[in-house]
């Protein structure tokens, strides 16, 4: 095979596509009509009762409860704490939009710190030094599927009294020193949208071990019901953010091959790192060696453009996708994000919802070490470690091309 970059308009090192995603069989279908054939597909189903059951078990809670996305999961969370108006929630600018915004939906505002530069992760002494007298939780999130430091975390909020809301939408089944993340803080949450690792289409989970956060959150996600009252007696303004028996359905079926899902992950993502520490250049993020499981809902890695002659991580991404490798730069920093600081100037009455000018909109403080990975972060997705150890040796051999033309 010729050795010019496909880029270049040479032959792609790669023409086979890696796992696609989601996966599924005819247990997914079996369930789905049982659902079908039940005529109960929303309320007094089986299903949405079950998948709470086994992914408590799963998960190591007392309570698992199931509602519509991620996001709602965080809302409801930061509802149940009794988190609102005028309070802080601290939190990471590295990851996905719904978590800031969940603080603000509640009326909060999300103060964003920085993160290791190694791991990805939310660096306890940066969180313990944006406390103020207004901050009330700590959000950690575990990117990728890779717990966060989670002594540091609890340490910092047991010493100034804060509940903590793990972030755990990226992380079913991983741990931190043998403990199922979710379980750690106050309350944690998961989500089960397309991309994954447990896939409903849609779809969210909140864990605790605290029975009274329970029975708030229950209230919350169904129309500020009780859970001993009448069907008609609301407690508390409450939303519909149930799961229906169709997620459910399909949710049983995916937990049933997570297990074997997350050692095949686990193995080749092993295998992947050993075989890019060979060839240098991208650096894999460090995985702290108190993370006894990892999720490895993303592989996430550094570039070093003086490794690869000084061709930007946008150049490497490109080149690499040409090769058949499909990668991506992921988050970008959300201190930076309109739709954070327009949230903000509406919070502080600047500017009026849907106000078209941005030129007002306020700047938030830097996290430098966010904004410099951003710029040199590669990712591979979930599915392409379901592969074999031949998919991963096409990735290092793609970025070991890309070395050797550019290097």
């Amino acid at each position: 095979m010729s050795d010019k970059l496909a880029i270049e308009g040479g032959p792609p090192l790669r023409t086979l596509p890696f796992p696609e995603w989601p996966i599924w069989d005819e247990r997914e279908e079996k369930y789905l009509l049982e659902v079908l054939h039940s005529g109960k597909w929303g309320l007094y189903g089986s299903k949405v009762p079950e998948f709470q059951r086994r992914f408590a078990e799963f998960q190591g809670a007392q309570y698992a409860l199931c509602v519509t996305n991620g996001t709602s999961a965080l809302e409801i969370s930061l509802r149940a704490l009794g988190i609102g108006p005028g309070d802080e929630v601290i939190t990471t600018p590295y990851t996905f939009v719904a978590t800031p915004s969940a603080a603000f939906l509640v009326g909060a505002r999300p103060i964003f710190v920085d993160i290791n530069p190694e791991t990805y992760m939310l660096d306890p002494a940066a969180v313990e030094a944006a406390i103020t007298p207004r901050t009330k939780a700590i959000m950690p999130v575990h990117i990728a599927g890779c717990p966060t430091d989670m002594d540091g975390i609890m340490e910092v909020a047991r010493r100034h009294n804060l509940a903590v809301v793990e972030d755990a939408c990226q992380a079913w089944g991983a741990q931190w020193k043998g403990v199922p993340v979710g379980t750690i803080g106050d309350l944690g949450t998961f989500s089960f949208q397309s991309s994954k690792n447990i896939n409903a289409g849609e779809g969210g989970a909140i864990v605790t071990n605290n029975a009274e956060l329970y029975e708030r959150c229950w209230s919350l996600h169904n129309c500020g019901r009780t859970l001993t009252g009448e069907w008609y007696q609301h407690e508390v303004l409450g939303w519909n953010h149930r799961m229906t028996e169709w997620q459910a359905a399909i949710l049983l079926a995916q937990l049933e091959r997570l297990p074997e899902h997350m050692q095949r992950r686990s193995d080749n993502a092993a295998y992947l790192t050993a075989r890019l520490n060979e060839i240098g250049g991208l650096k894999p993020a460090k995985v702290d060696p108190r993370v006894t499981r990892h999720a490895w809902h993303l592989y996430m890695s550094t570039y070093d453009p003086a490794a690869f002659g000084g061709h930007s991580c946008r150049e490497f991404i490109q080149a690499l996708n040409a090769e058949g490798i499909p990668c991506s730069s992921g988050y970008t920093p959300l201190n930076h994000a309109a739709s954070i600081r327009r949230a903000l100037a509406e919070q502080e009455g600047r500017i009026s919802p849907w106000a078209i000018a941005n030129a007002e909109l306020p700047t938030l403080p830097s996290c430098p070490v966010t904004e410099d990975l951003c710029t040199r972060t590669v990712w591979f997705k979930q599915s392409m470690l379901l592969g074999d150890h031949e998919d991963m040796d096409d990735i290092a051999q793609a970025v070991l091309k890309i070395k050797r033309a550019w290097g």
